[in-house]
């Protein structure tokens, strides 16, 4: 999504005219969430899916068209538009919101405030032909006339230790699209405990006890949605032991999932960084479902 805000930007710094695009319904199926975005610019170029690659050259073809005559449309595509060459896959059908973007500044406060990890959204009015800024945290959606399509920040894995196994688990987390930061005890770096909000996975992968500690009590201290560390089930206890005696609760102890990952014992760095990474996917939509 983050993609999408910066071209609409970039195109319109450019010269372009843009039209910001979004799935404002679902009938049946989609293989995109209500609010998913493309960005069509005024040559052509655009960013974005709003399904599954199905239907993106007609919502580009509806948004040079809207760009050309400068006003607002609804596009409905798969059941019950009037497009009866374009059926989706999945049987259903979607309405696409084609806004003709006039002012750029709500979507550059969207990224600022992303960019400063803070929950943003932005405000479509058909009627209005506008979008605008929203603050805070609240469903994507129709909220009487308006469009409310809401963003969270970016997962932030923070990785702790000096090994191959921290190496290879950022790149795959980097080739997920997560923000991934490496934390280094042994470097003596300082920790701060700012950086792990609810929209952080830490994941301890070091063979050293003393050296987690420092890390792995910041974490208990901030609200991770996953908090994971190496090690087998008699090094655990070894662990909880230590955070006992420190004063930590058990329900904060439990918190944390040892030994790490999604599946089974990985005996390789490169099946521990998959089973790591997957573990925080998994964790993050159980998250956001909760939520």
């Amino acid at each position: 999504m983050r993609e999408v805000l910066d071209f609409a930007v970039k195109a319109t710094l450019a010269g372009r005219q843009v039209a910001f695009c979004t799935l404002v319904e679902i009938r049946g199926g989609s293989s995109r969430a209500l609010g998913a975005h493309m960005v069509v610019a005024d040559d052509g170029l655009y960013c974005g899916y709003v399904s599954g690659g199905c239907t993106e050259a007609a919502v580009a073809a509806e948004a040079l068209q809207a760009i050309s005559k400068g006003c607002d449309r609804l596009v409905m595509l798969g059941e019950g538009s009037r497009f009866f060459d374009i059926v989706l896959p999945c049987g259903g059908g979607v309405t696409v919101a084609v806004h003709v973007v006039r002012d750029i500044r709500p979507i550059r406060n969207v990224i600022e405030g992303l960019g400063c990890r803070r929950d943003v959204g932005l405000a479509y009015s058909p009627s209005n032909q506008s979008l605008s800024f929203v603050s805070g945290k609240a469903d994507t959606g129709w909220d009487g006339e308006a469009f409310l399509t809401f963003y969270r920040p970016a997962v932030r894995v923070l990785l702790s230790g000096r090994t191959l196994e921290v190496e290879i688990a950022a790149k795959v987390a980097r080739a997920a699209g997560y923000d991934v930061l490496q934390y280094d005890a042994a470097a003596g770096e300082p920790t701060d405990v700012t950086l792990i909000d609810a929209d952080t996975a830490v994941a301890l992968l070091q063979h050293d006890l003393d050296l987690e500690m420092r890390i792995l009590e910041a974490a208990l201290r901030g609200q991770p949605f996953y908090l994971g560390a190496l090690g087998s089930s008699r090094t655990h206890e070894k662990r909880m032991e230590r955070l006992r005696e420190r004063g930590h609760s058990q329900e904060a102890i439990d918190r944390i999932k040892a030994p790490i990952g999604l599946f089974g014992r990985a005996r390789d760095a490169h099946s521990l960084a998959l089973s790591v990474v997957a573990d925080v996917a998994a964790c993050r939509q159980a998250a956001l479902m909760r939520a």
